[in-house]
């Protein structure tokens, strides 16, 4: 018999290195143990299947423990729960669903534990507060939801499972309310992008209470009633759904002297070894390195869990495979809007210090001569020295996930935002553009790193405008100004600038937007080559609008 391995947790990352583990090594005694009745489940489907997209409860289950058994020769124990790790005696106590304890002893221990939520002291899972972490959950929420004709629902956290809920309970005509401590819902965004699915929950009814912790509940032994908010506000509802983040499921490693990290995570070396040289931990229990910036953060994701997983089984076996660190890739939808992410945002960079410039763009998802094409609301973070991709983020109807993924692989592979000029990207008119929105993207962020343009944002120009101040000027088409501008903004249709150049206070800054950007960059060469001092607004009255209905500017 060969060395016994005991892994602990058997959803993604656990899952991945047990079968890994076994295809690399046929002698080994693997034992996977999980606390839970089910093992490698779709997690990130259980919204679907409490409203009834998924119909098919089993369809959830990528692997059952007895399939799992046969195909990898694996001792699997569902219901077995790590109570306490001896690491100077190399054994762990399991506490099975009987309540009896026993020891298991290890030549090598990888630890996949995941997750736990956050909870609050008087807001706790109870007759009509849920979790959405299991199938149990899931299945008891799906009753209430469909069966018991519930009418209203209070989503207490804006994360992606707070969003796919809401489309869900809105699809069921329940009234919908999402409560977040942040004046925005997924933080992974930044807020003015955040804004733009907003203004799209807003749009199919949901209430937001963003911006006002929740501070004490009511109720009665059915549950509770009332959830009273910070500011003052009540929320009636007959369900609350908890998402108020999650915590590294640590505490046994905490507990046997495994070092803990700042965020709660296990701490690993670059090849997933804990404190402890026969210890290994993957999954979002660790404390992963972040990607860009080299520094350690806790990032809650299916795809690094996996890959994690692989890469600590190969490590057991002794590959020597480094682990190069997650760079917080992610995609949530909202309706009919998709919100994706990759990289750092800029509240991440601004609180690190890190020089940075971003650029907004609202391309077509695909030729706008061709049916269906749609805004697609992008925004670009680098950094100004060298043009190095930091962070991107993403918001539209159509194709928001072909160009993250794109994006993504292009800040895995250093590339800078000249490089992304040079992607040669497929197209044809029901699928993009000849100049792909990344290629765009590339285009106006390279122009601002050699100097062509000055990048400004519309909160740092509506407060740096007026009469003693900077000038706002719209280059927009007459009919589009008539329309709707900014207040005290001149305006100066783009065809007539060069004729009417005169009209511009020469000593005076000049903020200029057109609809998105375009027009403007080209209304800015026009300036700076006549000696005016000119700043481009990224985004455009588009974003401009949007700002302003979520109540992020003011005039």
């Amino acid at each position: 018999m060969g060395k016994k391995v005991i892994i602990v947790g058997g959803m993604a990352a656990g899952a991945s290195a047990s079968a890994r583990l076994r295809r690399l090594d046929e002698k080994a005694e693997i034992l996977l143990l999980e606390k839970g009745e089910h093992i490698s489940y779709a997690s990130c489907g259980l919204p679907y299947y409490v409203g009834g997209v998924i119909a098919d409860r089993r369809k959830l289950f990528v692997q059952t423990p007895e399939a799992m058994k046969t195909r990898f020769n694996l001792d699997i124990r569902t219901g077995h729960e790590l109570t306490e790790i001896s690491p100077e005696n190399r054994t762990i106590s399991v506490r099975d669903l009987s309540g009896h304890v026993y020891e298991e002893h290890y030549d090598c221990l990888l630890l996949c534990m995941g997750t736990m939520p956050i909870v609050l002291d008087w807001l706790k899972p109870g007759p009509n507060v849920f979790s959405v972490r299991n199938v149990a959950d899931s299945d008891a929420l799906r009753e209430l939801a469909t069966v018991r004709r519930i009418q209203s629902v209070a989503l207490i956290g804006g994360g992606p499972i707070g969003l796919e809920m809401a489309e869900i309970f809105q699809g069921l005509q329940l009234e919908t309310h999402i409560v977040d401590l942040a004046d925005q819902v997924l933080p992974a965004l930044d807020p003015d992008m955040a804004a733009h699915v907003h203004q799209e929950l807003r749009r199919h009814n949901v209430r937001l209470h963003l911006g006002s912790k929740a501070v004490r509940a009511e109720g009665g032994p059915e549950g509770i009633r009332t959830l009273h908010l910070e500011n003052g506000e009540s929320i009636q509802a007959d369900l609350f759904i908890l998402g108020l983040g999650l915590r590294p499921a640590s505490d046994p490693a905490r507990r046997a002297g495994l070092k803990i990290g700042a965020t709660g995570g296990i701490v690993t070396d670059e090849y997933l070894r804990s404190s402890d040289p026969f210890i290994y931990a993957a999954g979002d229990v660790i404390q992963a390195k972040n990607f860009v910036s080299g520094g350690e953060y806790q990032f809650s994701s299916a795809v690094a869990a996996t890959r994690q997983g692989w890469i600590a089984a190969g490590n057991i076996h002794g590959l020597n495979l480094p682990y190069k660190g997650a760079q917080s890739t992610f995609i949530a939808k909202a309706f009919t809007q998709t919100a994706a992410a990759t990289g750092l945002n800029e509240k991440t960079l601004r609180a690190g210090g890190f020089p940075h410039v971003s650029i907004h763009l609202s391309p077509s998802s695909h030729a706008s001569y061709y049916p269906g094409a749609s805004a697609l609301n992008l925004k670009v973070i680098f950094d100004p020295r060298d043009g190095r991709l930091l962070g991107a983020q993403g918001v539209g109807a159509a194709g928001v996930d072909k160009r993250m993924d794109v994006l993504s692989t292009a800040l895995r592979a250093g590339l800078n935002v000249f490089e992304l000029q040079d992607l040669e990207l497929a197209y044809a008119p029901p699928y993009s553009t000849a100049k792909d929105p990344v290629n765009l993207a590339g285009y106006i962020a390279g122009n601002a790193v050699l100097g062509l343009t000055e990048v400004t944002h519309w909160a740092p120009a509506l407060s740096g405008a007026g009469e003693n101040g900077a000038l706002l000027l719209d280059v927009r088409t007459d009919k589009e100004f008539s329309a709707g501008s900014v207040p005290g903004a001149y305006h100066i249709a783009l065809d007539q600038l060069r004729e009417r150049c005169s009209e511009l206070p020469a000593g005076r800054e000049i903020f200029v937007y057109c609809l998105s950007g375009l027009r403007s960059y080209v209304a800015i060469r026009i300036l700076a080559q006549r000696g005016f001092r000119v700043k481009n607004i990224s985004g455009g009255y588009l974003l401009y609008q949007v700002l302003t209905q979520d109540g992020r500017l003011s005039c």
